[in-house]
């Protein structure tokens, strides 16, 4: 996907540029985390997994917070775990409290809608590539968290309660992704609001395909498995990300933004 933000970058951003890279990486996390939660539950004791997936959160945050740049191990350490965490979350409320995937969804648009609110109002700016201070780090970490759960309840809403199943949810997602991509291209969208919206996409986008691979054909899958699949994608995401490391990479074309 064409690269949706820019800015002049300040020295001490703690984010990545958004470029294709960024996109890939954004997409193979969220299959990576649907894939790794459902592992995860299914070998030990559901409220433990939640637990340890929590605490593997809160300290790769901490880690992310002391540092005075952006790293890439580190950054894209912290979208894996808050991918893992965002879906055991969105699956606790369906699964653990009997809240339907529409009403949850439904939920988890208003807390994003908040969070943008709270956000715009207090720093005067959603853009990404103005994270430069610790509460705007707050609220992009915040964010990109409900995002997840948001993207969670919603992929298992088309998948599950709609009946389309996996890979035409996926498709289903592949295609409204590029609603922004275009809109922001040919007509002129607003660069933070395409940026937003294609990222909240991307969870039910990888996640959608993610478990078309892993579930069983009785689901609709191709039965490779959540751990085979899980293992994949990660060492996919390591490739991308010792890529993105790298100094010498190339980035490709950024498109601008303007503000």
């Amino acid at each position: 996907m064409a690269e949706i933000e820019q800015s002049t970058r300040p020295m001490l951003s703690r984010v990545p540029e958004v470029t294709a890279a960024f996109w890939v990486a954004k997409v193979l996390t969220t299959g990576m985390g649907e894939t790794t939660a459902d592992y995860l539950v299914h070998q030990i004791d559901p409220p433990l997994a939640v637990g340890l997936a929590g605490l593997g959160l809160l300290a790769i945050l901490l880690l992310q917070f002391a540092l005075r740049r952006y790293v890439a191990g580190v950054y894209w350490l912290a979208v894996v775990m808050v991918s893992i965490f965002g879906t055991m979350a969105a699956d606790a409320v369906h699964v653990g409290l009997g809240i339907p995937y529409l009403v949850s969804t439904v939920a988890f648009v208003l807390a994003l809608a908040a969070l943008f609110l709270a956000w715009r109002t207090t720093e005067k700016s959603l853009s990404i590539h103005s994270i430069v201070a610790r509460r705007r780090e707050c609220f992009y970490w915040a964010t990109v968290l409900t995002t997840f759960a948001l993207g969670t309840a919603a992929g298992d809403l088309t998948a599950m309660t709609f009946g389309l199943g996996y890979l035409a949810s996926g498709i289903v997602f592949a295609v409204l992704i590029a609603i922004p991509a275009v809109a922001y291209l040919r007509f002129g969208m607003n660069a933070t609001l395409a940026f937003w919206f294609a990222y909240v996409l991307t969870r039910p986008l990888g996640a959608s395909f993610a478990d078309w691979a892993a579930v069983s054909p009785a689901r609709g899958g191709l039965d490779l498995g959540t751990g085979p699949v899980s293992l994949v994608l990660a060492l996919a995401i390591l490739a991308l990300v010792a890529l993105l490391a790298s100094p010498s990479r190339e980035s490709g074309r950024i498109v601008g933004l303007t503000h």
